[in-house]
């Protein structure tokens, strides 16, 4: 199991979600990790009988809520602790130093720092990664509404100093707002995961992310998932 990190205090849940989606599609077993202090997925995820902590299923994704660690979810699961689990890739949500080194996140395959431009989400993002034991290599992804390098330039000025390591090959901007949020929240009450009707900007964005996790040589079938996810009503 390759895991994912999506670092920061920007509300991230959903975006995860939808990167989940793409990668169920393409024919890979996912469980998201929701590990944030306010556990969103609590309450936008359907459950039939909620507990503090539980594992359900939605979507075809298993999604994980008010677990600390790894070794917790194998015990409510039933999975010898020594055993590994059948997930091809486990996608993570931190809001804190704390869950960041509970999972292990310095080890994993990709670590995104997740961020818009106001000075909350940006300097309460940047106390997580100051907070790192050690530099930590990072790659953007930024929720702008007019995509300025200017913005971009800022965040590197102001994380000078910080135990990131930026990605400055690549980086995600995500439109803020073209409509996306309205679609988000009306699929959330009908319960599903529908992008047929994201932006196109917002679609690209999900599909340079999954291509990024899963390696360019899957961008055929990144497409592919995309095609069938574009006809689900």
């Amino acid at each position: 199991m390759e895991t994912i990190g999506f670092i920061g205090c920007y509300d991230k849940i959903d975006l995860i979600l939808y990167v989940a989606k793409v990668l169920t599609t393409v024919g890979k077993k996912v469980l998201v990790i929701d590990n944030t202090s306010i556990q969103k997925a609590k309450y936008i995820v359907p459950v039939i009988n909620p507990t503090k902590s539980y594992v359900t299923e939605f979507e075809k994704i298993d999604i994980s809520v008010g677990f600390s660690s790894f070794e917790e979810i194998k015990k409510f699961l039933g999975i010898p602790q020594e055993k590994e689990f059948e997930y091809d890739f486990c996608l993570i949500d931190v809001d804190s130093n704390q869950n960041f080194e509970e999972f292990h996140l310095k080890n994993s395959k990709r670590n995104y720092f997740v961020t818009s431009f106001d000075l909350y989400s940006l300097k309460k993002g940047l106390e997580i990664i100051n907070e790192f034991k050690e530099p930590v290599k990072l790659t953007k992804i930024l929720y702008s509404k007019d995509i300025l390098k200017e913005e971009d330039d800022y965040l590197n000025y102001i994380s000078l100093g910080t135990k990131a390591i930026w990605n400055e090959n690549y980086r995600v901007y995500i439109p803020f707002d073209n409509g996306d949020q309205s679609i988000i929240v009306e699929n959330q009450r009908v319960a599903k995961i529908g992008i047929r009707r994201l932006s196109n900007l917002y679609r690209e964005s999900l599909y340079y992310i999954a291509v990024d996790i899963l390696g360019d040589n899957k961008e055929a079938e990144v497409k592919k998932a995309f095609k069938i996810l574009e006809k689900e009503v």
